[in-house]
């Protein structure tokens, strides 16, 4: 590749990358929809539509209530652990050969949403 093909492929590099950090998703703003759309698919039957643990699969020890104050005092990065590694001694699976890390963040950020 000659110097010039190099800096234009740079100069388009730059371009796309700066064209992306202006869009929402890039900029740090969830993709709601997308959450919206993984937790219906994986979380919905266990922690119920609003994620109060009230799902159709019921397990002992019960599922996790996403609106608790038990778990909303947890730091993203642990809600995100969790959902990423499952949790042990319960039925919360680990998602992390299921979703890429981008699906977990977009499903997080809509779990906390929920009312409370």
């Amino acid at each position: 590749m000659t110097v010039f093909r190099k800096q234009m492929a740079g100069a388009a590099m730059i371009g796309w990358w700066l064209a992306a950090a202006v869009s929402g998703a890039a900029a740090g703003e969830p993709d709601l929809a997308r959450g919206k759309q993984v937790y219906e698919k994986y979380c919905l039957a266990c922690h119920g539509p609003q994620g109060r643990g009230d799902g159709a699969t019921q397990f002992d020890p019960p599922v996790a209530d996403l609106t608790s104050s038990d778990v909303l005092m947890k730091p993203d990065s642990r809600l995100l652990k969790s959902i990423h590694d499952g949790r042990t001694n319960t039925a919360m699976d680990a998602w992390k050969t299921t979703l890429s890390d981008e699906a977990i963040r977009a499903v997080l950020a809509y779990i906390l949403t929920f009312p409370r």
